[in-house]
């Protein structure tokens, strides 16, 4: 992964996390959504105070510019009060990126954000498809344990789905 620069996104990042999503969404039960997100959309998305971090895996070999091969991102768990002190987090990597220690760099660098830059907060959440083993397994390499299996809760292609929900202290 020598080739791969992790840092925090910004807003010329919009389409190129909007295209790695989107890919998923038309692709994948790893998101429950349906349609393709907005580049507008996306970019309110990124901009949106109850967001803590996004941070994007950038791949010099991809081309001689860079091109963004993933993200990560943090965010409020819930707008409620008592829900302060914990956050969600979301991974995607681009399609011919996976297994190259790419979502493992950027998670560390979420769950580093979470420690050291959101005061008071004491709890990660992940949510992901039970049939997503390798998520499930990067969380779990990551502290991360189940706390919950969700059965029968989404529906994607035609598939009723369950969701299992992972948690780390931080």
């Amino acid at each position: 992964m020598t080739d791969v620069t992790i840092r925090l996104a910004t807003e010329a990042d919009v389409a190129a996390i909007n295209a790695i999503y989107n890919h998923y969404v038309n692709t994948s039960t790893c998101t429950f959504q349906l349609t393709p997100e907005s580049d507008a959309a996306r970019l309110a998305w990124l901009t949106h105070p109850d967001r803590h971090a996004v941070y994007v895996a950038e791949s010099a070999t991809t081309n001689p510019t860079a091109a963004v091969v993933g993200w990560a991102s943090l965010s409020r768990h819930s707008p409620r009060e008592g829900y302060a002190r914990t956050a969600d987090s979301s991974i995607y990597i681009a399609p011919g990126h996976h297994r190259r220690g790419i979502g493992r760099a950027l998670m560390a660098a979420v769950l580093d954000h979470a420690r050291t830059r959101v005061p008071g907060l004491r709890v990660v959440v992940a949510g992901a498809t039970a049939d997503q083993a390798a998520s499930i397994a990067l969380h779990a390499a990551l502290g991360f344990r189940q706390v919950a299996r969700f059965e029968g809760v989404g529906e994607k292609f035609g598939r009723v789905l369950d969701v299992v929900y992972m948690q780390t202290e931080l």
